[in-house]
């Protein structure tokens, strides 16, 4: 039994969407889904990428995957990794797939210079939260995120350019 993690390559575009979609399962947020397989591969495989991936194999047969980009910290000066999505199927659950994924974006951030590592986590996934703190991140529970989209970031951008 073996564990091989690389970066993504442009065959392994559906693989990814369907990740994707297995992890929006996961987190009871199917209906929120309406990325394609193609607006994936374009974020990832473009002359400037602006998203990253790594998939995780066990055996030769893909377990998981960490989707990242990277961010910047102005207090820090520099820049950071952004984990926009981490999931490993649960057949592959409890062999340190999801600890190695994270261990190796670690690692770049270490490698690279960079000021920090980051990601959300929901609320109600204690598994998750207890395994974030286990390998010593903080969870921290005095920032909320903000988000706008949909109807509301366009009602937003409306409303904002008649001023």
């Amino acid at each position: 039994m073996s564990l091989a993690i690389r970066a993504a390559a442009p065959a392994d575009s559906a693989l990814i969407f369907d990740l994707v979609r297995e992890l929006a399962d996961y987190e009871k947020l199917a209906s929120e889904v309406d990325a394609t397989s193609e607006a994936i591969a374009a974020a990832l495989f473009s002359a400037q990428p602006r998203l990253f991936c790594d998939i995780a194999e066990w055996d030769g047969e893909p377990a998981g995957f960490a989707a990242w980009f990277l961010n910047f910290s102005t207090f820090r000066g520099r820049h950071g990794i952004y984990v926009e999505d981490l999931f490993v199927r649960p057949a592959f659950r409890g062999k340190g797939i999801g600890k190695a994924l994270m261990a190796r974006l670690a690692k770049r951030c270490v490698d690279d210079g960079l000021a920090r590592f980051e990601w959300a986590v929901l609320d109600w996934n204690a598994p998750s939260i207890d395994f974030y703190r286990s390998i010593g991140a903080q969870v921290m529970d005095e920032w909320r995120i903000c988000r706008l989209s949909g109807k509301a970031l366009q009602a937003f951008a409306n409303e904002g350019a008649r001023r």
